[in-house]
Protein backbone atom coordinates (compact mmCIF):
# COMPACT_ATOMS: atom_id res chain seq x y z
CA UNK A 1 0.00 0.00 0.00
CA UNK A 2 1.39 3.41 -0.97
CA UNK A 3 1.06 6.32 1.42
CA UNK A 4 1.49 9.88 0.12
CA UNK A 5 2.45 12.60 2.59
CA UNK A 6 2.25 15.96 0.88
CA UNK A 7 2.23 19.63 1.85
CA UNK A 8 0.98 22.43 -0.43
CA UNK A 9 1.91 26.11 -0.53
CA UNK A 10 1.04 29.16 -2.56
CA UNK A 11 3.90 30.59 -4.61
CA UNK A 12 4.98 34.23 -4.31
CA UNK A 13 7.10 34.67 -7.47
CA UNK A 14 8.42 32.82 -10.53
CA UNK A 15 11.97 32.12 -9.28
CA UNK A 16 11.10 28.40 -9.12
CA UNK A 17 11.44 28.26 -12.92
CA UNK A 18 15.23 28.67 -12.76
CA UNK A 19 16.70 25.24 -13.40
CA UNK A 20 13.36 23.42 -13.22
CA UNK A 21 12.13 20.77 -15.64
CA UNK A 22 8.74 21.63 -17.17
CA UNK A 23 6.05 19.14 -18.22
CA UNK A 24 2.50 19.57 -19.47
CA UNK A 25 -0.36 17.76 -17.71
CA UNK A 26 -3.98 17.12 -18.58
CA UNK A 27 -5.94 15.37 -15.88
CA UNK A 28 -9.52 14.47 -15.29
CA UNK A 29 -11.55 12.80 -12.59
CA UNK A 30 -13.82 9.81 -12.99
CA UNK A 31 -14.58 10.17 -9.27
CA UNK A 32 -13.85 13.29 -7.23
CA UNK A 33 -15.24 12.02 -3.92
CA UNK A 34 -12.48 12.81 -1.33
CA UNK A 35 -12.73 9.27 0.00
CA UNK A 36 -12.16 7.67 -3.41
CA UNK A 37 -10.64 9.86 -6.07
CA UNK A 38 -10.02 8.22 -9.45
CA UNK A 39 -7.87 10.34 -11.72
CA UNK A 40 -6.72 9.95 -15.31
CA UNK A 41 -3.56 11.88 -16.13
CA UNK A 42 -1.56 12.48 -19.28
CA UNK A 43 1.91 13.90 -18.76
CA UNK A 44 3.60 14.76 -22.04
CA UNK A 45 3.48 11.33 -23.78
CA UNK A 46 2.82 9.11 -20.74
CA UNK A 47 -0.49 8.27 -19.09
CA UNK A 48 -1.57 7.06 -15.65
CA UNK A 49 -4.63 5.96 -13.73
CA UNK A 50 -4.48 6.99 -10.06
CA UNK A 51 -6.66 6.04 -7.12
CA UNK A 52 -6.41 8.13 -3.95
CA UNK A 53 -8.15 7.90 -0.60
CA UNK A 54 -7.81 10.39 2.23
CA UNK A 55 -6.30 9.22 5.51
CA UNK A 56 -6.00 12.73 7.04
CA UNK A 57 -5.09 16.28 5.89
CA UNK A 58 -1.45 15.38 5.17
CA UNK A 59 -1.63 11.69 4.29
CA UNK A 60 -3.45 9.81 1.54
CA UNK A 61 -3.33 6.32 0.17
CA UNK A 62 -2.22 6.52 -3.45
CA UNK A 63 -2.06 3.84 -6.12
CA UNK A 64 -0.82 4.86 -9.57
CA UNK A 65 -0.60 2.67 -12.66
CA UNK A 66 0.70 3.41 -16.16
CA UNK A 67 -1.90 2.96 -18.89
CA UNK A 68 -1.76 3.25 -22.68
CA UNK A 69 -1.97 6.83 -23.94
CA UNK A 70 -4.88 5.93 -26.22
CA UNK A 71 -6.83 4.57 -23.22
CA UNK A 72 -6.12 7.74 -21.24
CA UNK A 73 -7.41 9.93 -24.07
CA UNK A 74 -10.71 8.02 -24.14
CA UNK A 75 -10.97 8.05 -20.33
CA UNK A 76 -10.36 11.83 -20.26
CA UNK A 77 -13.35 12.27 -22.56
CA UNK A 78 -15.47 10.46 -19.93
CA UNK A 79 -14.23 12.58 -17.02
CA UNK A 80 -16.06 15.38 -15.27
CA UNK A 81 -15.43 18.77 -16.81
CA UNK A 82 -13.43 20.91 -16.89
CA UNK A 83 -10.26 18.93 -17.48
CA UNK A 84 -7.45 20.33 -15.32
CA UNK A 85 -4.52 21.47 -17.46
CA UNK A 86 -1.28 22.74 -16.03
CA UNK A 87 2.43 23.11 -16.41
CA UNK A 88 4.41 21.33 -13.72
CA UNK A 89 7.90 22.50 -12.83
CA UNK A 90 10.04 19.99 -10.94
CA UNK A 91 13.16 21.06 -9.06
CA UNK A 92 15.33 20.14 -6.11
CA UNK A 93 15.89 22.47 -3.17
CA UNK A 94 17.97 21.56 -0.10
CA UNK A 95 17.66 17.84 -0.78
CA UNK A 96 13.90 17.79 -1.45
CA UNK A 97 11.99 17.59 -4.70
CA UNK A 98 9.45 20.37 -5.18
CA UNK A 99 6.72 20.39 -7.81
CA UNK A 100 5.16 23.68 -8.80
CA UNK A 101 1.91 23.64 -10.76
CA UNK A 102 0.90 26.61 -12.92
CA UNK A 103 -2.75 26.04 -13.76
CA UNK A 104 -4.32 26.97 -17.08
CA UNK A 105 -7.80 27.59 -18.50
CA UNK A 106 -10.46 27.96 -15.77
CA UNK A 107 -7.74 27.84 -13.10
CA UNK A 108 -5.38 30.36 -14.75
CA UNK A 109 -3.48 32.42 -12.17
CA UNK A 110 -3.30 29.67 -9.54
CA UNK A 111 0.25 28.51 -8.75
CA UNK A 112 0.80 25.88 -6.06
CA UNK A 113 4.01 24.22 -4.83
CA UNK A 114 4.00 20.72 -3.35
CA UNK A 115 6.57 18.74 -1.42
CA UNK A 116 6.28 15.05 -0.56
CA UNK A 117 7.68 13.91 2.77
CA UNK A 118 8.56 10.57 4.32
CA UNK A 119 6.57 11.37 7.47
CA UNK A 120 4.29 14.23 8.48
CA UNK A 121 6.74 15.70 11.01
CA UNK A 122 9.78 15.65 8.71
CA UNK A 123 11.56 19.04 8.75
CA UNK A 124 12.42 20.84 5.51
CA UNK A 125 13.59 24.28 4.45
CA UNK A 126 11.23 26.35 2.32
CA UNK A 127 12.56 28.12 -0.77
CA UNK A 128 12.18 31.93 -0.74
CA UNK A 129 9.36 31.75 -3.30
CA UNK A 130 7.09 29.78 -0.96
CA UNK A 131 4.14 31.60 0.60
CA UNK A 132 1.16 30.57 2.71
CA UNK A 133 0.57 26.88 3.39
CA UNK A 134 -2.73 25.59 1.96
CA UNK A 135 -2.39 21.87 2.68
CA UNK A 136 -5.58 21.71 4.74
CA UNK A 137 -7.65 24.00 2.49
CA UNK A 138 -9.75 21.77 0.21
CA UNK A 139 -10.22 24.57 -2.35
CA UNK A 140 -6.67 23.87 -3.53
CA UNK A 141 -7.13 20.14 -4.13
CA UNK A 142 -6.89 19.43 -7.85
CA UNK A 143 -10.11 17.39 -7.73
CA UNK A 144 -11.98 20.38 -6.27
CA UNK A 145 -10.79 22.66 -9.07
CA UNK A 146 -13.24 20.97 -11.44
CA UNK A 147 -16.22 21.86 -9.21
CA UNK A 148 -14.95 25.27 -8.16
CA UNK A 149 -12.42 26.59 -10.69
CA UNK A 150 -10.04 29.27 -9.45
CA UNK A 151 -11.43 31.96 -11.80
CA UNK A 152 -14.79 31.70 -9.97
CA UNK A 153 -13.37 32.31 -6.49
CA UNK A 154 -13.94 35.59 -4.66
CA UNK A 155 -10.29 36.47 -4.15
Amino acid sequence: MALEIERKFLVTNSDYKKGAVRSFYSQGYLSDDPDRIVRVRICDDSAFLTIKSRKNDLERYEFEYPIPLSDAEVLLSLCKKPIVRKYRYTLTYKGFTWQVDEFLDENQGLVIAEIELEDSSQPFEKPHWIGKEVTSDPRYYNANLIRHPYNMWNK
